[in-house]
């Protein structure tokens, strides 16, 4: 099993930046891919970023440009650099990662609890 434990969300300006971290423990594999995706009130969650262990990366189209996603393997843990933040960031920001827990067995995602990121004036 794998434990997702996230920090950093919180209420911002238009404009303004938040840095989410995401540590993992527990039983983590050696390739795996982190990231972050996100849910407003009404609508479906979302991918945001993620990076692969060896740093491959993949952006949501509406947040390129503005969002950069990173991670300490040494540290297990991920981290989402937003900057220029817009009303429409503001969702619940849920960790993920993805790794095969055994060799030759169907992909697991684990979850992280979330972490409102509010951008209002």
């Amino acid at each position: 099993q794998v434990q997702l434990v996230e920090s950093g969300g919180g209420l911002v300006q238009p404009g303004g930046s938040l840095r989410l971290s995401c540590a993992a423990s527990g039983s983590i594999a050696s390739m795996n891919a982190m990231g972050w995706y996100r849910q407003a009130p009404g609508n479906q969650r979302d991918l945001v970023a993620t990076m692969t262990r060896s740093g491959s990366t993949n952006y949501a189209d509406s947040v390129k440009g503005r969002f950069t996603i990173s991670r300490d393997n040494s540290r297990n843990t991920v981290y989402l650099q937003m900057n220029s933040l817009k009303a429409e960031d503001t969702a619940v920001y849920s960790c993920n990662l993805q790794q095969r827990d055994r060799p030759w067995t169907p992909i697991s995602n684990y979850w992280g609890q979330g972490t409102q990121v509010t951008v209002s004036s």
